[in-house]
């Protein structure tokens, strides 16, 4: 049997009204007469609809997350900061996995949208600008550009790119395998590409590079070992290895002892994030600044709530962290 304030009025010996303004918050209400309200709740195991006292508050003090792939470490670790950061702030969070599919995403917009939500933060990016421009609520990207006009939050990708590619040319690397994602996706992981290949450029005639990617739109960790071998395969003779991730560099890792490669001797290898399990604790790596960039996308977001301005682009910086890989 569903519970409703009418049960809990006829509880407490009160009228509906009153109970619903004990639940709203509104008006005069005596500390005894809260929690009397707040006892019979709890015993009658009451369970607000949420929808409801959003519709009276005009706040539902829920926020939504949108990610491409909750398994990945590196979006895991941002939620952790995001609902941790949103709940100190009052605010409940709402998840949602797109696993990069159009159809998908936008079912999710929609229901967050039905449910009241206040703002979202977009984490995921396969809609056109138009389809995000009309979503008519506060909106942060984060580790995504959409558009000019919406805000994103990301960390500073080209100078990570730049910090990886000159650790290993300082470390006399004289074949480097840059690997990655798509790379024909519109992401702002690209410019580690690009900064990689702006640093490669100019060398000697001795030096090589090589890049590879993955076919994909997504993260999926068995094309990750595809790849790896394959490259080493392909290049028996590399020296260097800069990763665009460290799930990537942990399959180069990993490649490395079946072949019986010695790290950092006879290959150099660096990812790029930072993120916290337990196999990735001596990997050279580029960290970014992730809890941070959750943060600031909730403040960001809250403060369009409140009707604030926030900056369109906020670039954080990265940080070189070396470790036993190089």
């Amino acid at each position: 049997m569903v519970v409703t304030i009418k049960d809990i009025a006829e509880k407490v010996g009160v009228s509906v009204t009153t109970i619903s303004r004990v639940l709203n918050n509104r008006g005069y209400l005596s500390d005894s007469l809260k929690k009397k309200v707040s006892e019979a709740m709890e015993e009658m195991n009451y369970q607000p609809n949420e929808v409801a006292r959003s519709l009276l508050r005009k706040k539902s003090h829920i926020i939504g997350l949108i990610l491409p792939d909750i398994s990945h470490p590196f979006f895991g670790e941002v939620t952790k900061h995001i609902e941790a950061f949103a709940y100190d702030q009052g605010y409940k969070l709402m998840l949602c996995n797109s696993l990069h599919h159009k159809k998908k995403e936008k079912e999710y917009i929609d229901l967050l949208r039905a449910s009241r939500v206040d703002g979202i933060i977009m984490g995921s990016h396969t809609m056109s600008v138009k389809d995000y421009m009309s979503i008519n609520l506060p909106l942060v990207t984060l580790d995504r550009q959409i558009s000019k006009s919406i805000p994103f939050i990301a960390s500073d990708n080209y100078q990570g790119g730049v910090l990886a590619t000159q650790l290993l040319l300082r470390k006399k690397c004289r074949k480097i395998a840059y690997l990655s994602g798509n790379l024909r996706l519109s992401l702002l992981a690209k410019q580690r590409h690009d900064a990689f290949l702006e640093q490669v450029s100019g060398q000697d005639a001795q030096f090589q590079f090589i890049v590879k990617q993955t076919d994909l739109n997504g993260f999926k960790y068995k094309e990750y070992e595809k790849l790896v071998s394959g490259l080493f395969q392909e290049h028996p003779d590399l020296d260097g290895v800069f990763a665009s991730s460290d799930m990537l560099a942990l399959q180069v890792l990993k490649q490395c002892r079946r072949l019986g490669k010695a790290v950092p001797d006879q290959v150099k290898v660096i990812g790029y994030d930072g993120i916290s399990v337990g196999d990735a604790e001596d990997l050279t790596t580029i960290v970014q600044p992730i809890k941070m960039m959750g943060e600031l996308a909730v403040r960001y977001l809250l403060l369009q709530i409140a009707g604030e301005q926030v900056p369109l682009e906020t670039i954080l910086p990265v940080r070189l962290s070396e470790k036993a890989t190089t």
